[in-house]
């Protein structure tokens, strides 16, 4: 689906130094382990790249979702850096190091730029960790996979399987409300809307730095129960119990009708903000531990 013909970007350049200040300042508060900082080129853009870790062709490769950008993944990556090449993406489109070039008008635009990306790394078994749309990017990229260079695919609560829930465009608009209100007072709206994210308060802090950055990307269209099926690789998709994203449990049924093959997963008392709220069950199953291994986030 088509939505956007503009790309991405900041109202001016005040806005785009405020907000990479509060980036920078940002990454060097939060980030756990020692990083590589790479720009690469793609036909849409310039895109940063994070890389931690061992060398080697299989990194798992962490996705952001729609208004995110690689930080939202430091609590996951020390761990996996532990044991595997970790690459960590400022997706393009939205606000962060990554600059575009041009508009990303649909799903075959959001996964050529990623296969580019991995193209460039030189990664030949990747596996790919995809939250909320970038699950939805993680899946349009395997779609387009001509040289089989994604391995394996992690969803964590990702868009584009279930038509989008009224009730997920009220969770992200009180979300952003309640961003604005003192810790105590977020701490119990957290809770009341099931949204993790409200806990995060340098990332919150992030979020309000980048208000002057505008995001044009396409709305993930439901994916066909054929287009399900179609995927080869394994995968295994996280859903949030609780998530305002969509009905999970009718997610995890169609899944199981139409992608019998994929490995799912509902965890209770999670909700959309699942990545950060049981980031230790995500690093466990990204790295296949067994459910006694996994320690919520």
């Amino acid at each position: 689906m088509a939505t956007s013909y503009r790309a991405s970007g900041f109202t001016g350049p005040h806005a785009r130094a405020r907000f990479l200040t509060a980036y920078d300042r940002t990454l060097d508060r939060l980030w756990p382990v020692p990083v590589r900082a790479e720009d690469l080129t793609t036909s849409l853009g310039t895109v940063r790249v994070y890389r931690a870790g061992p060398a080697g062709d299989d990194p798992v490769v962490l996705l952001a979702g729609a208004g995110g950008n690689a930080l939202s993944w430091y609590r996951h990556v020390g761990p996996l850096a532990g044991r595997r090449p970790v690459l960590v993406v400022d997706p393009l489109g939205e606000p962060g190091r990554s600059e575009g070039t041009g508009p990303i008008p649909d799903g075959d635009a959001v996964g050529r730029w990623l296969l580019e990306v991995l193209a460039a790394c030189g990664a030949r078994r990747a596996h790919l960790v995809g939250s909320s749309f970038g699950g939805w990017t993680a899946l349009v990229a395997q779609r387009q996979d001509a040289e089989r260079r994604i391995a394996a695919l992690t969803l964590v609560d990702p868009a584009g399987l279930a038509p989008l829930d009224r009730r997920f465009l009220r969770w992200v608009l009180l979300g952003g409300l309640a961003a604005l209100l003192p810790a105590a007072l977020r701490r119990r709206a957290a809770r009341r809307l099931v949204n993790g994210t409200l806990l995060e308060s340098e990332l919150l802090a992030l979020g309000v730095a980048g208000r002057g950055f505008r995001r044009r990307l396409p709305t993930p269209p439901v994916l066909t129960d054929a287009e399900l099926a179609a995927v080869e690789v394994p995968t295994s998709v996280l859903l949030g119990a609780r998530s305002a994203l969509h009905d999970s449990a009718a997610v995890a049924e169609r899944i199981a009708r139409a992608a019998p093959h994929w490995r799912v997963e509902v965890v209770p008392d999670a909700g959309h903000a699942l990545q950060l709220e049981a980031a230790g069950l995500v690093v466990a199953r990204v790295l296949g531990e067994p459910a006694a291994e996994a320690e919520a986030g």
